[in-house]
């Protein structure tokens, strides 16, 4: 990979920058220009040397230009580059790519699948979803993944992203205890612990998970699934279900550095 002081990659999210140094970088999503624009130029750091900046942040973005495209987040940066936001020269190169895109993309370097039909789901506040074939990651027109998963409509209303999420984890936990003081952390650790209604909880949502994905993969003849973000870090709570839904597949955790091993291969292949 390219660490270096030449090299910087950032994951930015809607209350952190994850930085490839390991540092974590509070950002104001929802702040002013000057309060965004201060806490990226402090997760770039030092210009000196630098040589290239690799960006992975979700849509809409407009990710050949470089420019804010969000309106529930970054509003005050809306129509504004990365470029002019911090004041970078011209000769410092910059790549900007879907972060659900970038995991993928080294979740299968990392993992050697470059010769097979990989796809991603990440779990955390929302729900993403990448795929890619023989290797290639497939994207849509504005760059980012070319398939959602996050809005499927549920039979018994709604979306898959209500009940496959945090908030589905909290308003499931909700009406089977009639507890909404827990937070996902807390329903994980106690499903560990054995507590019934917690043990349901994931038990359904890896359950819906697999039946929503089902004709997906069986339509994209996808051989492997990565499970990521905060969520799959309790994997093995919903793995039963998930597999029971989905046999015949290798179901695995996306690898630690993923994305800016992802943001680091678009410099190499340039």
């Amino acid at each position: 990979m390219l660490y270096s002081k030449e090299y910087r990659f950032l994951d930015v999210g809607g209350t952190f920058i994850k930085c490839s140094d390991g540092r974590q970088i509070p950002v104001p999503s929802n702040g002013s220009k000057d309060a965004i624009s201060l806490a990226l130029k402090e997760a770039v750091g030092p210009l000196d040397r630098l040589k290239g900046v690799g960006v992975a942040i979700p849509g809409p973005f407009n990710y050949s230009d470089g420019i804010f495209l969000m309106k529930h987040k970054f509003q005050s940066v809306y129509g504004l580059s990365f470029r002019d936001l911090l004041g970078l020269r011209e000769e410092i190169e910059l790549k900007f790519h879907h972060d659900v895109n970038a995991l993928l993309l080294g979740a299968i370097r990392q993992l050697g699948l470059e010769k097979g039909n990989t796809a991603v789901v990440t779990l955390g506040t929302g729900l993403g979803f990448a795929f890619a074939l023989e290797g290639k990651v497939r994207y849509n027109e504005m760059g980012s993944p070319a398939r959602s998963l996050w809005n499927i409509p549920l039979c018994d209303g709604g979306i898959l992203e209500d009940r496959v999420s945090a908030r589905g984890i909290l308003s499931a936990y909700n009406n089977l205890t009639g507890d909404n003081n827990r937070s996902v952390l807390s329903i994980a650790e106690m499903a560990y612990n054995g507590e019934d209604a917690a043990i349901r909880v994931f038990h359904d949502l890896g359950e819906t998970l697999g039946e929503a994905l089902k004709g997906i993969i069986d339509e994209l003849g996808i051989e492997t699934l990565l499970l990521g973000g905060q969520i799959s870090k309790s994997m093995s709570l919903f793995e039963g279900s998930l597999r029971d839904q989905l046999s015949g597949i290798s179901i695995l955790s996306v690898p630690e550095g993923a994305v800016f091993e992802g943001l680091s291969t678009l410099f190499k292949n340039k």
